[in-house]
């Protein structure tokens, strides 16, 4: 997102802030992680009560933005408000010309975005009654890759979304999500920042929905339905995917904005020559689909009826070290769940096979789950 500093912006900041209720919570913080001080700022609505276990929700600015522009333009504001949700709007750091970004998945000798956003996450929970189930992240562009970070390298989100957000190719080959994750991306046509279609070095739209799409293991083929087009002067309309029946009860979401820009649809002001969508708002779009979920809902509870002629182990039963294989594949990574579906051991993988050690583990029925980044494999073993 390019710099809009302005009149009007410090203004919808003025009026964000004084239209919130009295008693609600908008100041900015500090924390220290790995050696920096990094910077958010928290909303706490009127409405939050310590008895009682709150959302929360990580809203990120994009590139050379900053958390309250962010605050503003990508505004969640009024919906906390009402649906009681705890907001954070972090600050990236500086890169070498002076811009704000997120290190999602660029380099990893660059800062850690990711652990300090885990131990904002923790910062927070310990001053409010945060709930874990319900933790969710979304953002603006370089905000958006930073969201697909997170749930990538993380498990601590019940839901992601992002707007005009993709992932690197770096990022993408480095992806190792231990569950499935309901994922929303919303993106116009004729972005220009971040193209639509993909470009070097970076994945196209519709091949990151279909990566999680697979992930999530939904129906791939989508329910389309056309968002009224309510605003006939946007230069913009839309379409929504909708892939359901994912493990978990997952869901994966596309607001293909057909026209739409480098833009929030339903910002409350529109940057200077790109088209905005005003058919939808992305906000509550966002909230929307995040209400769904639940982390303790969300567990992949792997099927012998997937794919086990792909998945091999020996010897069975087994005592010691566990050989498994996958035909014609790279192993990404491998967990291994008890008989409850508790996860019991994980390890990633570089190879078609892998020994692991089980010496550790009960007796008992267990089934392995492998990835090769993009599909699932199941089989199971006994443990003398």
């Amino acid at each position: 997102m390019t710099h809009f500093y302005s009149l009007v912006f410090l203004f919808l900041f003025a009026l964000s802030a004084t239209n919130a209720h009295a008693q609600a919570i908008n100041t900015a913080g500090t924390i220290q992680h790995d050696g920096l001080t990094r910077e958010y700022r928290l909303y706490v609505p009127a409405l939050y009560n310590p008895a009682q276990p709150t959302p929360l929700l990580l809203n990120l600015h994009g590139y050379t933005s900053n958390n309250a522009q962010q605050q503003v333009y990508g505004n969640f504001t009024s919906i906390a408000d009402t649906a009681n949700i705890i907001l954070i709007h972090p600050n990236g750091t500086f890169d070498a010309n002076g811009d704000r970004f997120w290190n999602a998945g660029f380099s990893a000798s660059g800062p850690d975005d990711v652990g300090f956003l885990l131990a904002l996450i923790d910062t927070i929970s310990a001053q409010y009654n945060i709930d874990p189930a319900r933790i969710y992240t979304t953002g603006m562009s370089n905000g958006g890759y930073m969201s697909y970070e997170l749930a990538c390298q993380t498990n601590r989100f019940a839901a992601m979304a992002s707007v005009t957000g993709t992932m690197v190719t770096q990022a993408f080959n480095n992806c190792s999500p231990t569950r499935p994750i309901p994922v929303m991306e919303i993106h116009g046509t004729a972005d220009s920042t971040v193209l639509y279609n993909g470009s070097p070095g970076s994945l196209g739209t519709e091949q990151v929905v279909n990566y999680w799409v697979q992930h999530n293991n939904c129906n791939p083929t989508p329910t389309i339905t056309d968002v009224p087009n309510i605003n006939t002067s946007d230069g913009a309309t839309a379409q929504h995917y909708v892939y359901t029946g994912g493990d978990g009860g997952t869901s994966v979401e596309l607001f293909k904005v057909i026209g739409g820009g480098h833009t929030w649809p339903g910002a409350l002001f529109n940057l200077a020559g790109i088209a905005t969508c005003k058919d939808f708002n992305a906000s509550v779009e966002i909230w929307r689909f995040f209400r769904q979920y639940n982390l303790d809902a969300i567990t992949h509870t792997p099927t012998l009826a997937q794919a086990t002629a792909h998945l091999t182990v020996s010897p069975n039963p087994v005592a010691n070290e566990l050989h498994i294989s996958l035909n014609n594949k790279q192993l990404k990574n491998v967990y291994i769940y008890n008989a409850l579906g508790k996860l019991m051991y994980s390890q990633s993988c570089q190879d078609n096979q892998q020994t692991l050690s089980v010496g550790n583990l009960q007796a008992g029925f267990y089934v392995v789950t492998a990835t090769d980044g993009k599909n699932w494999y199941n089989n199971s073993f006994i443990k003398w």
